[in-house]
């Protein structure tokens, strides 16, 4: 039996997220996939109290940081919460629209079938605990794009808060301010 990473969280941290879509296929290409993770997002943020301090959506997986609220959240419930949505949308969408991808998302677990948007297991998740950390960090998933040959630079990717950091101004999600202490 596979087992799970377990998700730790310490008090004063804050945490990368990266999930990834099921088998690496290129679902958040759409601008409507986004869209519905941008929403998914904010939804979770209202229920599971926590700040969004960075993300990045490639086409196959995505990064965010985050810093949770309370004392001793659930990061397994907060993923669930961003990704379950997501993927019950985008599903119901390639059932209407694109019933040809139906067999390349399915799979049998015993007697059970499942379609899958994104890629089983709860992702990854990273503990950031000290502003240089967290600034490596954010360059890292912010230059993702530019690695990847998708931009020149990492402000001209729409479905990412590199351009907040550059001028400050809000891209398809708001992000929270990140406190001083941890930009030092």
């Amino acid at each position: 039996m596979k087992r799970h990473r377990r998700n730790i969280h310490e008090s004063g941290h804050a945490h990368e997220l990266t999930f990834s879509c099921y088998h690496g296929f290129p679902f958040l290409k759409s601008d409507r996939c986004c869209q519905w993770l941008c929403e998914a997002i904010n939804e979770s943020r209202e229920t599971y109290r926590y700040s969004l301090w960075a993300y990045v959506f490639m086409p196959d997986h995505v990064h965010m940081i985050i810093y949770p609220h309370d004392e001793k959240p659930d990061l397994g419930n907060i993923k669930r919460s961003i990704k379950g949505p997501v993927g019950t949308k985008a599903i119901q969408y390639l059932q209407e629209h694109s019933p040809e991808w139906l067999d390349k998302i399915t799979r049998q677990r015993g007697d059970r079938t499942e379609r899958l948007f994104w890629q089983s297991g709860g992702g990854y998740d990273r503990n950031v605990t000290s502003p240089a950390m967290l600034l490596k960090m954010i360059d890292y998933i912010h230059a993702n794009p530019v690695r990847k040959g998708l931009v020149e630079t990492p402000s001209d990717w729409k479905w990412s808060s590199s351009g907040w950091f550059d001028d400050e101004t809000d891209g398809p999600l708001h992000l929270d301010p990140v406190p001083k202490d941890w930009l030092e």
